[in-house]
């Protein structure tokens, strides 16, 4: 969350050379279970998809997105195929990952992934 105004100006600069999306997935920091004080909203842990969308919709009407946003299944299926609690960057290119980022916060490095599609794809 704290990265998404970087984000979405990475995908402002790259939007006609790739392809992006966000996977909302488990919240992090649910209000009713593992919350920080200054929480940016009083999200509760999902107990159902339609939580999940509504929590997605609040992401959205924080920080204008331009590319799609698409929500993980209750199962978390996408969460755990990707490893991606709290947080991960991934690119895929011909259905291949050719770049896997660390787990967010901490390995969350926006200008890695910067510099690969400056290096690929220019």
């Amino acid at each position: 969350m704290a990265k998404l105004a970087s984000f979405v100006e990475l995908v402002r600069k790259f939007r006609s050379k790739a392809d992006f999306v966000i996977v909302y997935i488990d919240e992090m920091h649910a209000s009713d279970q593992w919350a920080f004080r200054n929480n940016y909203s009083d999200i509760p842990a999902h107990k159902c998809l339609e939580d999940r969308v509504t929590a997605a919709r609040m992401l959205l009407s924080l920080q204008e997105v331009n590319c799609p946003l698409v929500v993980d299944t209750m199962s978390n299926e996408a969460r755990y195929s990707y490893a991606a609690l709290p947080e991960r960057l991934y690119i895929i290119k011909d259905g291949k990952v050719e770049y896997a980022g660390n787990r967010g916060p901490e390995g969350y490095h926006l200008e890695e992934v910067e510099k690969w599609l400056v290096e690929s794809i220019g």
